[in-house]
């Protein structure tokens, strides 16, 4: 009987201790993949590419096909470990090992490999910038533009994230479920919330797309980036109106919550709530 607790409180210590790794991963990223470039081109410390080499001349620089060989296998990894983890197979398999660890270990990896692409990207400094804004006054209005709308989006997608049950997406949700005897916190969900989490676990494509470019400058390898990220999002979902209209009846009721609270606690328990379809 014992060993019950102790199970319990060492599934807990692992799920709080990615949850942070998790955290400060998503820290990191924000970082790396928004407000570098632009502090580069508010700061004037830009070197993210040459413009005074041609593109003939740069495409044969053995330095910059390095640099985009190494993040070409850095966006491999990270795609690979996205998708394979998320193949039913493979994560039937892994659930009848982990059990409620499943989804915390998708988590982990993710980080992980954001980890290592963050680590290990090679910027691409020795070749031509697609666009570059560099002229008065827009070198210090638009850098100054793109952080505010950078700020705002990254706040949308913190915010979406929140709503649509951010401890279920970290996996917190299934070792507390656990631990009570509750089952899958998926079960307890409506219909139409398993489906459109079946769909897209992270609904945030405008958003991420507007992080991933709108920048001041964009060099070869901030392309390979943003178009790699850009096209495995595209692919990746398969939303439909009856997603979009889901979607906005749960922002609308979250707002309706936010305003006032004491009536809103009573709409929590109908059948359409995101996160949970009290029986």
């Amino acid at each position: 009987m014992a060993s019950v607790p102790v199970r319990g409180w060492a599934l807990c210590a692992v799920s709080l201790l990615n949850f942070a790794f998790v955290f400060i991963s998503g820290a990191e990223f924000m970082r790396f993949i928004s407000f570098r470039a632009i502090y580069h081109n508010i700061t004037g410390e830009t070197t993210l590419c040459q413009d005074s080499i041609p593109w003939s001349v740069a495409l044969q620089d053995s330095s910059v096909l390095g640099a985009v060989v190494v993040d070409l296998g850095l966006l491999a990894l990270f795609t690979t470990q996205h998708s394979l983890l998320a193949w039913s197979p493979v994560k039937q398999a892994l659930r009848s090992v982990l059990g409620a660890l499943n989804r915390t270990a998708y988590c982990f990896t993710t980080a992980l490999a954001l980890q290592i692409l963050m680590r290990y990207w090679q910027p691409v400094t020795g070749a031509p910038c697609l666009w570059s804004v560099r002229h008065a006054p827009w070198s210090i209005w638009f850098p100054v533009l793109c952080f505010t709308l950078h700020f705002l989006c990254w706040a949308i997608i913190c915010s979406i994230l929140m709503i649509f049950d951010y401890p279920e997406l970290l996996g917190i949700k299934q070792v507390y479920y656990e631990c009570l005897g509750l089952g899958d916190p998926l079960s307890h969900k409506s219909p139409r919330a398993q489906r459109f989490l079946s769909h897209l676990r992270h609904p945030v494509c405008l958003e991420l797309g507007v992080v991933l470019w709108l920048l001041p400058a964009l060099s070869l390898d901030r392309l390979l980036l943003a178009g790699t990220l850009s096209t495995y999002l595209a692919l990746a979902h398969s939303l439909d109106k009856q997603d979009l209209a889901y979607l906005c009846v749960q922002i609308n009721s979250k707002m309706q919550l936010l305003a006032s609270p004491h009536r809103g606690v009573a709409n929590t328990t109908d059948g359409e709530n995101g996160n949970h379809k009290e029986k």
